[in-house]
């Protein structure tokens, strides 16, 4: 995981350079006519040399947007209410989990294709009007081309083609038995992993077929919470004794060592088939602060605990680029674990110990991966740090003059995925982010 360099952004421009001056404020398509930058780009656009990653921070009142390289404020979007950040999956947009639904998010960032090439280009990031309805916007989640909303008021998934998030079509809907705070993914042959439950239990998972059909299904998941997504298309889904792993169509129950043994909250890497996992052991706690972390390997179902020299909390969950797993702890420190050894490896000292409140709404810290850097949010302070996992530096931070609490980000750059069988995205038009519950 490398920091973010003048060096990386220099030869990052070179093939724009090397292309000569064929800038505009679009790019052309293929039959030369210029196209708009971006769908929801009507304002003033400037091209720049590379791709710009930003940083999305919430705080009560609205939304902080940062350049990632120089943590420099380029945007602050009033917005009042308990608001939540979720990936839509294009690396420009966010979903705002907010009044009235899943509200679409431009952080001013994108890459337009032109031939062989691509341009870049930024401008002022802008709440859109792009509004997917729900009554309790929950859980979203990305994977292959698709971004799956959950609805926990109505129980109804929506799901939408990542690359036209800001279009506001939907291409399938599925409504599920009842509502309840659940979670969806859709996988690349068009089945849809849903959680199955009612607003007073979540007992288990469904898998249904692109018709909506069911084709295979476990209730023996109490307390249904959280999703991610690991190397080879696998599914993890928490629950109060383990978890559930899908995988090739097969559902298999990953057993806890404890008889409650609640994995609520998960962090994924595509390029890793651990998951990393909390771990809770305690029903009647009021707030249990926990010091083990789970590692579940999705090749073999086996569930591994690593002790950690602090408890954290459900923000403090990441991967890093190559599929490190990554604790920020309430001692202040990111612990870095390596998920094929279980075992920590480092711990890197970012901020002040702290405590974690009641009330899972509170700021805490929060820890953001994004184009080789880590972030971590300082509440404390009114601050947000960038750190390099490789050589232990704090290599940047900046003063917000507000109290962080969600943060996400884009990278500024078309994702690369492979389109789902059976869809045709020109056509049609068009994750997880978890919390507790108490």
């Amino acid at each position: 995981m490398k920091t973010l360099s003048y060096a990386r952004l220099v030869a990052a421009a070179l093939p724009l350079a090397l292309l000569g001056a064929c800038a505009s404020t679009g790019s052309a398509g293929e039959d030369g006519a210029e196209a708009t930058p971006s769908a929801s780009a009507s304002r003033e656009a400037t091209e720049a040399q590379s791709r710009t990653a930003r940083i999305a921070v919430t705080y009560d009142g609205g939304i902080k947007v940062l350049d990632a390289l120089s943590l420099e404020e380029v945007g602050d979007i009033p917005l009042d209410g308990f608001n939540r950040l979720n990936p839509a999956g294009d690396e420009q947009h966010l979903m705002v989990s907010t009044t009235g639904g899943f509200q679409v998010l431009d952080l001013g960032t994108w890459a337009a294709a032109h031939g062989d090439h691509a341009h870049y280009w930024t401008a002022d990031p802008v709440l859109t009007d792009t509004v997917y309805p729900a009554t309790e916007p929950g859980h979203v989640v990305v994977h292959e081309g698709r971004t799956a909303l959950f609805d926990d008021g109505t129980g109804t998934v929506s799901v939408i083609d990542t690359e036209h998030v800001s279009h506001g079509e939907v291409a399938r809907e599925e409504v599920l038995p009842a509502p309840h705070h659940g979670v969806a993914v859709e996988l690349s042959d068009d089945t849809l992993v849903v959680s199955e439950g009612t607003e007073e239990e979540r007992s288990g998972i469904r898998i249904l077929d692109a018709d909506g059909e069911e084709i295979a299904a476990s209730d023996d998941c109490p307390g249904v919470h959280g999703e991610a997504m690991a190397a080879d298309e696998a599914v993890l889904i928490g629950c109060e004794d383990g978890a559930i792993l899908v995988h090739d169509g097969e559902i298999t129950k990953v057993d806890a060592p404890d008889s409650y043994g609640r994995i609520g909250n998960q962090a994924g890497s595509e390029e890793s088939p651990v998951v990393l996992g909390d771990y809770k052991v305690d029903p009647d706690a009021e707030l249990e602060r926990p010091e083990r972390v789970s590692l579940i390997d999705t090749r073999t179902g086996e569930l591994t605990l690593v002790d950690l020299p602090s408890s954290y909390t459900f923000r403090s969950l990441a991967r890093g680029d190559d599929g490190e797993a990554l604790v920020l702890g309430t001692d202040g420190s990111v612990h870095v674990i390596d998920p094929e050894k279980g075992e920590l490896v480092d711990s890197i000292e970012v901020i002040d110990p702290w405590e974690e409140p009641l009330e899972w709404q509170e700021p805490r810290p929060a820890i953001l991966t994004l184009d080789g850097s880590v972030y971590v949010t300082d509440p404390a302070n009114d601050s947000i740090h960038a750190v390099d996992v490789e050589t232990g530096e704090v290599w940047n931070s900046a003063e917000l003059g507000v109290t962080p609490n969600e943060i996400e980000g884009v990278l500024g750059e078309a994702p690369e995925h492979d389109a789902h069988e059976g869809h045709d995205h020109e056509d049609e038009g068009h994750d997880d982010h978890e919390h507790e519950e108490g």
